[in-house]
Protein backbone atom coordinates (compact mmCIF):
# COMPACT_ATOMS: atom_id res chain seq x y z
CA UNK A 1 0.00 0.00 0.00
CA UNK A 2 1.57 3.29 -1.16
CA UNK A 3 1.15 6.64 0.55
CA UNK A 4 -1.82 7.72 -1.56
CA UNK A 5 -3.71 4.49 -0.97
CA UNK A 6 -2.93 4.75 2.74
CA UNK A 7 -4.33 8.31 2.79
CA UNK A 8 -7.53 7.14 1.09
CA UNK A 9 -7.86 4.30 3.58
CA UNK A 10 -7.46 6.64 6.56
CA UNK A 11 -10.03 9.01 5.08
CA UNK A 12 -12.55 6.19 4.77
CA UNK A 13 -11.77 5.17 8.34
CA UNK A 14 -13.17 8.49 9.55
CA UNK A 15 -16.51 7.68 7.93
CA UNK A 16 -16.41 4.24 9.55
CA UNK A 17 -15.77 5.78 12.97
CA UNK A 18 -18.68 8.21 12.52
CA UNK A 19 -20.99 5.34 11.54
CA UNK A 20 -20.46 3.42 14.79
CA UNK A 21 -23.06 3.18 17.53
CA UNK A 22 -22.48 4.48 21.03
CA UNK A 23 -24.10 6.91 23.50
CA UNK A 24 -21.93 9.70 22.04
CA UNK A 25 -22.76 8.81 18.43
CA UNK A 26 -26.46 8.84 19.28
CA UNK A 27 -26.45 12.42 20.52
CA UNK A 28 -27.94 15.18 18.39
CA UNK A 29 -25.28 16.72 16.08
CA UNK A 30 -26.31 20.19 17.28
CA UNK A 31 -25.60 19.24 20.91
CA UNK A 32 -22.19 17.82 20.03
CA UNK A 33 -21.32 20.85 17.90
CA UNK A 34 -22.32 23.40 20.55
CA UNK A 35 -20.53 21.54 23.34
CA UNK A 36 -17.37 21.27 21.24
CA UNK A 37 -17.44 24.99 20.41
CA UNK A 38 -17.95 25.83 24.09
CA UNK A 39 -15.09 23.52 25.08
CA UNK A 40 -12.67 25.11 22.62
CA UNK A 41 -13.64 28.65 23.68
CA UNK A 42 -13.17 27.84 27.37
CA UNK A 43 -9.88 26.00 26.79
CA UNK A 44 -8.43 28.87 24.79
CA UNK A 45 -9.56 31.44 27.39
CA UNK A 46 -7.18 30.15 30.09
CA UNK A 47 -4.31 32.46 31.00
CA UNK A 48 -0.95 31.55 29.52
CA UNK A 49 0.44 30.80 32.98
CA UNK A 50 -2.60 28.87 34.25
CA UNK A 51 -1.29 25.40 33.44
CA UNK A 52 -2.70 23.79 36.59
CA UNK A 53 -6.17 25.12 35.84
CA UNK A 54 -6.05 23.84 32.26
CA UNK A 55 -5.00 20.28 33.09
CA UNK A 56 -8.45 19.12 34.37
CA UNK A 57 -9.92 20.05 30.97
CA UNK A 58 -8.33 16.84 29.68
CA UNK A 59 -10.96 14.77 31.48
CA UNK A 60 -13.86 15.68 29.17
CA UNK A 61 -12.43 14.46 25.83
CA UNK A 62 -10.80 11.41 27.45
CA UNK A 63 -14.12 10.42 29.06
CA UNK A 64 -16.01 10.84 25.77
CA UNK A 65 -13.39 8.81 23.91
CA UNK A 66 -13.96 5.96 26.33
CA UNK A 67 -17.74 6.36 26.13
CA UNK A 68 -17.74 6.37 22.33
CA UNK A 69 -15.46 3.32 22.06
CA UNK A 70 -12.78 5.21 20.11
CA UNK A 71 -9.26 4.70 21.50
CA UNK A 72 -7.37 7.89 22.35
CA UNK A 73 -4.35 6.54 20.47
CA UNK A 74 -6.44 6.61 17.28
CA UNK A 75 -6.86 10.36 17.72
CA UNK A 76 -3.13 10.97 18.13
CA UNK A 77 -2.31 8.66 15.23
CA UNK A 78 -4.70 10.46 12.89
CA UNK A 79 -3.36 13.84 13.98
CA UNK A 80 0.31 12.85 13.93
CA UNK A 81 1.10 15.39 11.19
CA UNK A 82 -0.79 18.33 12.70
CA UNK A 83 0.21 17.82 16.35
CA UNK A 84 3.91 18.76 15.94
CA UNK A 85 2.90 21.98 14.15
CA UNK A 86 0.44 22.92 16.90
CA UNK A 87 2.87 22.09 19.68
CA UNK A 88 5.59 24.20 18.04
CA UNK A 89 3.59 27.41 18.57
CA UNK A 90 5.10 28.26 21.94
CA UNK A 91 8.46 26.64 21.39
CA UNK A 92 10.41 29.91 21.68
CA UNK A 93 8.63 31.20 24.79
CA UNK A 94 11.38 29.99 27.19
CA UNK A 95 13.90 32.18 25.35
CA UNK A 96 11.83 35.37 25.76
CA UNK A 97 10.34 34.85 29.23
CA UNK A 98 13.14 33.72 31.56
CA UNK A 99 11.80 34.99 34.86
CA UNK A 100 11.43 32.16 37.39
CA UNK A 101 7.82 31.60 38.48
CA UNK A 102 8.10 28.48 40.63
CA UNK A 103 10.61 26.02 41.96
CA UNK A 104 10.46 22.23 41.92
CA UNK A 105 13.03 21.29 44.50
CA UNK A 106 16.17 23.11 43.45
CA UNK A 107 15.07 23.55 39.84
CA UNK A 108 13.63 26.94 38.87
CA UNK A 109 10.91 26.87 36.22
CA UNK A 110 10.59 30.03 34.14
CA UNK A 111 7.37 31.63 32.99
CA UNK A 112 8.33 30.87 29.39
CA UNK A 113 8.35 27.13 30.08
CA UNK A 114 4.95 27.30 31.76
CA UNK A 115 3.44 29.38 28.94
CA UNK A 116 4.94 27.01 26.37
CA UNK A 117 3.39 23.97 28.05
CA UNK A 118 0.06 25.80 28.40
CA UNK A 119 -0.04 26.70 24.71
CA UNK A 120 0.90 23.16 23.72
CA UNK A 121 -1.81 21.69 25.94
CA UNK A 122 -4.38 24.14 24.55
CA UNK A 123 -3.57 23.05 21.00
CA UNK A 124 -3.75 19.36 21.88
CA UNK A 125 -7.09 19.77 23.69
CA UNK A 126 -8.64 21.70 20.80
CA UNK A 127 -7.49 19.07 18.31
CA UNK A 128 -8.82 16.26 20.49
CA UNK A 129 -12.22 17.94 20.78
CA UNK A 130 -12.39 18.60 17.02
CA UNK A 131 -11.37 15.04 16.18
CA UNK A 132 -13.94 13.67 18.62
CA UNK A 133 -16.66 15.70 16.89
CA UNK A 134 -15.63 14.47 13.43
CA UNK A 135 -15.22 10.86 14.59
CA UNK A 136 -18.69 10.67 16.13
CA UNK A 137 -20.70 12.78 13.67
CA UNK A 138 -21.12 12.10 9.92
CA UNK A 139 -20.07 15.06 7.80
CA UNK A 140 -23.58 15.42 6.33
CA UNK A 141 -25.13 15.74 9.79
CA UNK A 142 -22.41 18.15 10.90
CA UNK A 143 -23.02 20.40 7.89
CA UNK A 144 -26.76 20.29 8.53
CA UNK A 145 -26.13 21.41 12.12
CA UNK A 146 -23.95 24.26 10.86
CA UNK A 147 -26.75 25.43 8.59
CA UNK A 148 -29.17 25.38 11.52
CA UNK A 149 -26.76 27.75 13.26
CA UNK A 150 -27.10 30.02 10.20
CA UNK A 151 -23.54 29.55 8.99
CA UNK A 152 -23.43 30.80 5.35
CA UNK A 153 -24.51 28.07 2.97
CA UNK A 154 -21.58 28.71 0.63
CA UNK A 155 -19.06 27.99 3.40
CA UNK A 156 -20.90 24.87 4.54
CA UNK A 157 -21.21 23.54 0.99
CA UNK A 158 -17.51 24.23 0.41
CA UNK A 159 -16.65 22.31 3.58
CA UNK A 160 -18.84 19.37 2.60
CA UNK A 161 -17.59 19.13 -0.99
CA UNK A 162 -13.97 19.52 0.07
CA UNK A 163 -14.32 16.67 2.55
CA UNK A 164 -16.20 14.47 0.12
CA UNK A 165 -14.04 15.00 -2.95
CA UNK A 166 -10.58 15.34 -1.47
CA UNK A 167 -10.50 11.57 -1.89
CA UNK A 168 -11.17 11.98 -5.62
CA UNK A 169 -8.14 14.25 -6.00
CA UNK A 170 -6.05 11.88 -3.89
CA UNK A 171 -7.12 9.02 -6.15
CA UNK A 172 -6.04 10.98 -9.24
CA UNK A 173 -2.74 11.73 -7.54
CA UNK A 174 -2.26 8.03 -6.75
CA UNK A 175 -2.90 7.08 -10.40
CA UNK A 176 -0.41 9.68 -11.66
CA UNK A 177 2.21 8.67 -9.11
CA UNK A 178 1.88 5.00 -10.04
CA UNK A 179 2.14 5.85 -13.74
CA UNK A 180 5.27 7.91 -13.09
CA UNK A 181 6.94 5.10 -11.15
CA UNK A 182 6.12 2.62 -13.91
CA UNK A 183 7.96 4.88 -16.35
CA UNK A 184 10.83 5.44 -13.90
CA UNK A 185 11.44 2.15 -12.10
CA UNK A 186 13.72 2.22 -9.10
CA UNK A 187 13.43 5.97 -8.57
CA UNK A 188 12.36 7.23 -5.16
CA UNK A 189 9.81 9.99 -5.30
CA UNK A 190 9.34 12.33 -8.24
CA UNK A 191 12.38 14.03 -9.73
CA UNK A 192 12.49 17.79 -9.38
CA UNK A 193 12.63 18.22 -13.16
CA UNK A 194 9.16 16.64 -13.45
CA UNK A 195 7.47 18.66 -10.72
CA UNK A 196 6.13 21.35 -13.04
CA UNK A 197 4.61 19.01 -15.61
CA UNK A 198 3.33 16.71 -12.86
CA UNK A 199 1.50 19.51 -11.03
CA UNK A 200 0.17 20.92 -14.30
CA UNK A 201 -1.19 17.54 -15.31
CA UNK A 202 -2.73 17.10 -11.88
CA UNK A 203 -4.44 20.48 -12.20
CA UNK A 204 -5.86 19.63 -15.64
CA UNK A 205 -7.08 16.20 -14.49
CA UNK A 206 -8.64 17.76 -11.37
CA UNK A 207 -10.45 20.37 -13.47
CA UNK A 208 -11.81 17.69 -15.81
CA UNK A 209 -12.99 15.59 -12.87
CA UNK A 210 -14.54 18.67 -11.23
CA UNK A 211 -16.53 19.40 -14.40
CA UNK A 212 -17.79 15.82 -14.47
CA UNK A 213 -18.79 15.98 -10.81
CA UNK A 214 -20.56 19.31 -11.25
CA UNK A 215 -22.48 17.97 -14.24
CA UNK A 216 -23.52 14.96 -12.18
CA UNK A 217 -24.68 17.24 -9.37
CA UNK A 218 -26.77 19.30 -11.81
CA UNK A 219 -28.36 16.17 -13.22
CA UNK A 220 -29.37 15.24 -9.67
CA UNK A 221 -31.08 18.59 -9.13
CA UNK A 222 -28.34 20.83 -7.75
CA UNK A 223 -28.95 24.51 -8.60
CA UNK A 224 -26.82 26.57 -6.20
CA UNK A 225 -28.73 25.18 -3.23
CA UNK A 226 -27.53 22.01 -1.55
CA UNK A 227 -29.95 19.71 0.25
CA UNK A 228 -28.33 18.75 3.51
CA UNK A 229 -29.08 15.60 5.42
CA UNK A 230 -32.12 15.53 7.67
CA UNK A 231 -30.91 15.24 11.24
CA UNK A 232 -33.01 14.13 14.15
CA UNK A 233 -34.34 16.93 16.35
CA UNK A 234 -32.67 17.54 19.67
CA UNK A 235 -34.36 15.86 22.63
CA UNK A 236 -34.42 16.67 26.32
CA UNK A 237 -31.43 14.36 26.80
CA UNK A 238 -29.43 16.36 24.26
CA UNK A 239 -30.36 19.61 25.99
CA UNK A 240 -29.33 18.23 29.38
CA UNK A 241 -26.04 16.99 27.88
CA UNK A 242 -25.25 20.41 26.42
CA UNK A 243 -26.14 22.29 29.60
CA UNK A 244 -24.11 19.90 31.76
CA UNK A 245 -21.10 20.18 29.46
CA UNK A 246 -21.18 23.98 29.39
CA UNK A 247 -21.69 24.07 33.16
CA UNK A 248 -18.73 21.73 33.66
CA UNK A 249 -16.51 23.86 31.42
CA UNK A 250 -17.45 27.04 33.30
CA UNK A 251 -16.78 25.31 36.61
CA UNK A 252 -13.34 24.18 35.48
CA UNK A 253 -12.67 27.68 34.17
CA UNK A 254 -13.68 29.53 37.31
CA UNK A 255 -12.38 27.04 39.87
CA UNK A 256 -8.82 25.72 39.83
CA UNK A 257 -9.73 22.10 40.55
CA UNK A 258 -6.14 20.86 40.49
CA UNK A 259 -4.99 23.48 43.02
CA UNK A 260 -8.05 22.80 45.19
CA UNK A 261 -7.41 19.04 45.27
CA UNK A 262 -3.73 19.65 45.91
CA UNK A 263 -4.49 21.83 48.93
CA UNK A 264 -6.85 19.17 50.32
CA UNK A 265 -4.23 16.41 50.03
CA UNK A 266 -1.52 18.60 51.55
CA UNK A 267 -3.67 19.08 54.63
Amino acid sequence: MNKMEKALYELSEMDDLAAQRSPVHGLCPMAKLLSTIAYIIVAVSFHKYDLSGLVPMVLWPVFLFQLSGIPVRTCFYKLRIVLPLVMAVGLFNPFFDRAAMLRIGTVAVSGGVISMLTLMLKGVLCLMASFLLMATTPIDHLCAALRKLHVPGMLVTLLLLTYRYVGVMTEELAIMTEAYHLRSPGQKGIHISAWGSFLGQLLLRSMDRAEELYSSMQLRGYHEHFHYADIKPCTVRDGIYTICCVGLFLLLRLVNVAQLLGSLFVR
